[in-house]
């Protein structure tokens, strides 16, 4: 079985896969960020870095799918953050917001399609739908440096095209929680609220509820 935990930064996506991975033994495939050699020249001159940040992001995400695929039918692995986000949330962000050129961005979108044409979708995705105040909070929180100078418009965009992939475009199981209420982390009825529901989905008697 294939899960994802999507959401923006900030959201929650690694502790919750963590969490989740403790509960059940699933195995994790977590987002490369400190691997990515180009992040931080990215957050400081974002036109200049993007086109090859999310082309090695688009990379890594791709060669977990292909493990992903080899893998799911005999374990469940759960996946921080899916090549659907990086291409119709960031990617897509990034060129509205005039970061990247549009041959580039054809040319990446070519790049992904292709791609798809031997990915398959997660049997489930967990989608940690957040405010900005909300993000802001827990980006200052975990203190990455490069993230500090993010703009709220920045997320703001982000924001938007998270609810537009997810309930304009995404077609696949899908599972919205709001979380910024919640505090999974450290109040154990808060998580079992969410794996209440993520085991309605995958487990119950009709493995629906409405999103």
């Amino acid at each position: 079985m294939y899960i994802v935990t999507a959401g923006n930064m900030g959201s929650g996506k690694t502790t919750l896969t963590r969490l989740l991975c403790k509960r059940y033994g699933w195995t994790p495939r977590y987002e490369q960020v400190a691997s990515n050699p180009y992040i931080e020249d990215y957050y400081k001159d974002i036109p200049r870095w993007v086109l090859p940040m999310e082309v090695f992001f688009l990379k890594e995400r791709f060669r977990d799918l292909l493990a992903i695929n080899a893998a799911s039918s005999q374990e469940t692995i759960i996946q921080d953050r899916s090549i659907f986000e990086g291409v119709y949330v960031f990617a897509k962000n990034n060129y509205e917001m005039g970061n990247m050129q549009t041959r580039d961005f054809e040319t990446y979108m070519e790049l992904f399609e292709s791609m798809m044409m031997v990915a398959k979708k997660p049997d489930l995705m967990v989608y940690l739908r957040a405010s900005v105040p909300h993000l802001v909070e827990n980006i200052q929180k975990r203190g990455r440096e490069y993230e500090q100078g993010l703009s709220i418009d920045y997320l703001r965009g982000l924001n938007k095209h998270y609810d537009d992939f997810i309930y304009q475009q995404y077609d696949g199981p899908c599972l919205v929680i709001d979380v910024d209420q919640l505090d999974y982390e450290h109040r154990p009825e808060d998580f079992q609220f969410i794996t209440d529901r993520i085991e309605s989905r995958l487990f119950g008697l009709f493995g629906k509820e409405p999103v």
